[in-house]
């Protein structure tokens, strides 16, 4: 995620002429303006149709379906920024659960065990990270040392990282509770912290596996393609060749809010608008570690 100042119009605006986001559109205006210029073209000089033929009745379609494209994709956006923020809402839950979750155990486990501590110091924060690599759509490694946690030896890498932390976690929690180093009080709090966490888990797969309907996204797609290929056709009789510039102008407005849209939707990738999940898990694991310090 690229962190900027809002408030910098300029660096702002020359982000947007660079980003992979214009990028992709500029080509496509090019052959719009020159479809514009071609009708343009066929219309005035070829054919000779004056601003009394019922062509430029067309006009009128256009301003109906405009406000009936603006809704869309104002719906369009607000779905997808819904799912970026939830996603962020569900980050920042983890932190708060993984901190939270560090805190008691911290206040439970006796200064001198250093063999729980150290246990939980990498586990509880491995599960962020098995999160991170598995919604980025990668089975992680596990970083834990299996000389010193030997319950780490049947964690399969090719499997639901997070299912397999959280289970050792609350295998390790009923341990202690078995061992009589936690009440059963104490068993009940960590477990629903644990529970939350793959609450959280959960809610991020619900994101990244339920894309916008493929028929919503394509109708989208078809109607902003017909409604601007079709400006000019109109627009040519009062407007003359300046469609060469302002039809693409239109495109390009509408198409780049459906791109935008499109790269929110998905905040689990490596773009500059999805999310800095590596980042957060990095502060989870910070912070555990500082809390849990032998």
């Amino acid at each position: 995620m690229k962190v900027y100042n809002p408030k910098d119009w300029f660096n702002t605006l020359k982000y947007l002429t660079k980003s992979e986001h214009s990028k992709k559109v500029y080509p496509i205006l090019v052959v719009v303006a020159l479809f514009s210029w071609g009708v343009a073209y066929v219309e005035l000089e070829y054919l000779k149709l004056s601003d009394k033929s019922w062509i430029k009745n067309i006009t009128t379609v256009h301003n109906l379906l405009g406000f009936v494209l603006s809704l869309i994709l104002v719906f369009r956006t607000n779905t997808a920024y819904d799912r970026w923020w939830e996603a962020r809402k569900q980050w920042g839950a983890l932190t708060n659960i993984s901190r939270t979750l560090s805190i008691k155990l911290n206040a439970m486990l006796p200064a001198d065990d250093k063999v729980n501590r150290s246990f939980f110091r990498k586990a509880i924060p491995l599960f962020a990270e098995t999160l991170f690599d598995f919604l980025r759509s990668d089975y992680t490694k596990f970083m834990l040392d299996e000389k010193e946690h030997p319950e780490l030896a049947g964690l399969d890498d090719k499997k639901h990282g997070p299912n397999q932390v959280a289970s050792l976690i609350f295998k390790k929690v009923n341990a202690l509770y078995i061992k009589g180093i936690i009440s059963g009080d104490q068993l009940r709090t960590i477990e629903k912290e644990v529970t939350e966490m793959t609450n959280v888990c959960g809610a991020c797969e619900r994101i990244k596996n339920t894309p916008i309907p493929i028929s919503y996204s394509s109708f989208i797609k078809i109607f902003i393609i017909i409604y601007s290929i079709t400006l000019p056709v109109g627009y040519v009789f009062s407007m003359g060749y300046f469609v060469i510039l302002a039809v693409p102008f239109i495109f390009y407005v509408l198409i780049s809010i459906e791109i935008i849209g499109e790269s929110i939707e998905e905040p689990f990738g490596q773009d500059s608008d999805d999310l800095p999940i590596d980042k957060i898990a990095a502060n989870i694991r910070k912070h555990c570690r500082e809390i849990l310090a032998s």
